[in-house]
């Protein structure tokens, strides 16, 4: 049983510390839905989502309080049945960065953000 605790000890050290894709990916997700909602495509507002979104996920991966520089991007394409190919690559390491990519949808638009998670 005691090492049963102690790896659950690790455990949650190495998640104290580590970049975890499923805590990101719900902070993305919570940070588009927070600035965009129900609202259909306009272009307009589009710089206003885009920086609302960067703002608002940054804050929140800070706010973990995780020893990372984040890097995050996002773009908004108004579904008018154009493509879009993307490609990152990182030189970077295994064992302590991390990237999380999310692709959410509406009826008029999809909103790609990916966060890179550097560790210090």
């Amino acid at each position: 049983e005691f090492a049963t605790r102690a790896k659950m000890a690790d455990y949650e050290a190495d998640q104290e510390t580590a970049f975890v894709v499923d805590e990101v990916s719900v902070i993305i997700k919570e940070s588009v839905e927070n600035s965009i909602g129900v609202n259909a495509y306009v272009h307009s507002k589009v710089d206003g989502w885009t920086a609302n979104i960067v703002e608002q996920t940054l804050k929140k991966l800070t706010a973990l309080g995780k020893p990372f520089k984040y890097i995050v991007s996002v773009v908004i394409l108004q579904k008018v049945g154009a493509g879009l190919h993307t490609a990152s690559s990182c030189y970077w390491d295994n064992a302590t960065d991390g990237s999380c990519t999310v692709r959410w949808e509406n009826k008029t638009m999809y909103v790609i953000t990916s966060v890179f998670g550097l560790g210090i």
